[in-house]
């Protein structure tokens, strides 16, 4: 965790934004797999470990702003626990850690808030995405579980994102320290990824140096020759000379903070004549829409601008035809990128979208589109100074959507079908790499990896 005046701060903050009331933070509890006793590795939630900083299962926390005042709840180990887990700090040294002088066991924690309600207070608390934190809170609320998200705190929802949403320097820093593992993690991949092997080997291979780095998963791993499903978490293709893998992966920081780094690999160790042209494409969006960031600009706009270098392209290559700008208001390009140009980045990988993408996303000055491919933008309104965010553009051939688009006569005007004929086993290309806005401009957070399609041939090559 960080210094203790980090957590107070940090805290001390939040009461100033939101004004009075009482704020409920409920921690993660453990997670059974099949079984009671055999749980999946624990993860705390994030905003609880962002304002109170302990990382442990059965906590939770009430901070009083109008009092001035926080309490932690939760049960210190027994013996028979002890002999599990081996001797840890006992509650109250883990609050004073984290500047809390009040604990009070997990029992206590309804008749505080059944309290507090009865003196008509204001209790607020975030959307839950555990069925178990559900539970509790109908327990303490008297609120059906799966009426909950109508009773949650707009309020403080508001204020957590404009809070979390600027990194300090010590947050960048830990970022930096997660994308400099994904770089052991990326060109470990590209240097292990041979024909004939299975995406499974390689996927060991990653793993082994991201645990040997002190990580986890911030994600699934991605890891495949399918490179057109954007969400492929299976890994049992056999790998031939001339494929695309589409290798998307992060790990985290001891603080908990996350990367998340893609890059494409051409199994054989070099791009083939198709492929090379289409993969400097893709990375040409990248770099113009990473240049366009500063304070200020519109994020859905920097995604239209990397759109229209695509579609460019595109066209250049005989798969588009028209008007370009027009293409790209029509949508028509979606075909070829149906996502978001990227999304915010933090302690969560797709930092806050547990407390609602829109409200972490947009703001009264951008709307969700409803065209198809725009529509899925995470993050689209004005950057500001101390957000980081992925920039991962990304061009796929989807056979299924090709020929749906294709029978419908979707865009027919912009796209030229029969050519796509000699790219249905294609697969896909992405790109992406994690920046930070500055008061002037960006900056590409941590150690350069290999992305140029000459970089990363060299890299394969030994």
């Amino acid at each position: 965790m960080f210094e203790r005046k980090t957590y107070i701060l940090r805290r001390a903050q939040l009461k100033r934004m939101l004004g009075a009331g009482v704020v409920l933070l409920l921690g993660n509890d453990e997670s059974p797999m099949n079984y009671p006793a055999n749980l999946y590795p624990f993860w705390q939630d994030s905003s609880f470990l962002y304002y109170i900083g302990l990382n442990q299962p059965g906590l939770a926390a009430i901070i009083d702003v109008d009092n001035d005042r926080v309490v932690l709840f939760g049960d210190e180990l027994t013996i028979d626990d002890v002999v599990w887990t081996g001797p840890q700090p006992t509650l109250v040294e883990q609050a004073r850690g984290v500047g809390i002088t009040e604990t009070a066991p997990q029992s206590a924690l309804a008749d505080v808030v059944a309290t507090e309600r009865q003196r008509g207070r204001t209790v607020h608390f975030l959307p839950p995405y555990r069925g178990n934190q559900r539970l509790k809170l109908e327990a303490l609320f008297g609120i059906r579980a799966g009426w909950v998200d109508q009773y949650v705190s707009l309020p403080l929802i508001d204020a957590v994102v404009a809070q979390r949403e600027i990194k300090t320097d010590e947050e960048v820093a830990e970022i930096e320290q997660a994308i400099a593992l994904s770089h052991a993690m990326h060109t470990g991949a590209m240097q292990a990824a041979k024909p004939g092997m299975l995406e499974q080997e390689v996927v060991g291979a990653v793993t082994g140096i991201m645990r040997t780095g002190g990580g986890h998963f911030s994600f699934p791993m991605i890891f495949s020759i399918h490179g057109e499903t954007l969400h492929n978490h299976h890994y049992d293709n056999r790998m031939a000379a001339g494929d695309l893998i589409v290798h998307d992966s992060g790990t985290t920081s001891p603080n908990h903070y996350a990367s998340d780094i893609t890059r494409t690999i051409p199994v054989g160790g070099r791009f083939t004549a198709q492929q090379r042209p289409l993969y400097d494409l893709v990375l040409e969006a990248q770099l113009q829409a990473i240049a366009a960031m500063k304070p200020g600009v519109r994020y859905k706009d920097v995604h239209l601008l990397a759109c229209r270098v695509l579609a460019s392209g595109l066209k250049d290559a005989g798969l588009m035809r028209g008007d370009v700008d027009e293409a790209v208001a029509a949508g028509a390009h979606a075909l070829f990128m149906p996502h978001g140009l990227g999304h915010m980045m933090g302690m969560d990988v797709h930092d806050m979208e547990g407390l609602g993408e829109d409200r972490v996303g947009y703001d009264a000055s951008v709307k969700r589109s409803d065209q198809f491919g725009t529509a899925y933008l995470r993050l689209a309104k004005a950057l500001q100074p101390g957000f980081v965010v992925t920039v991962e553009p990304g061009l796929y051939f989807i056979p299924l959507l090709i020929d749906q688009w294709k029978a419908e006569g979707i865009h027919a005007d912009f796209i030229n079908y029969d050519a796509l004929d000699d790219y249905r086993d294609f697969g896909g290309i992405r790109i992406e790499d994690d920046v930070l806005v500055t008061a002037d401009g960006y900056r590409v957070l941590g150690p350069p990896i290999p992305k140029t399609a000459d970089e990363v041939e060299a890299v394969m090559a030994g």
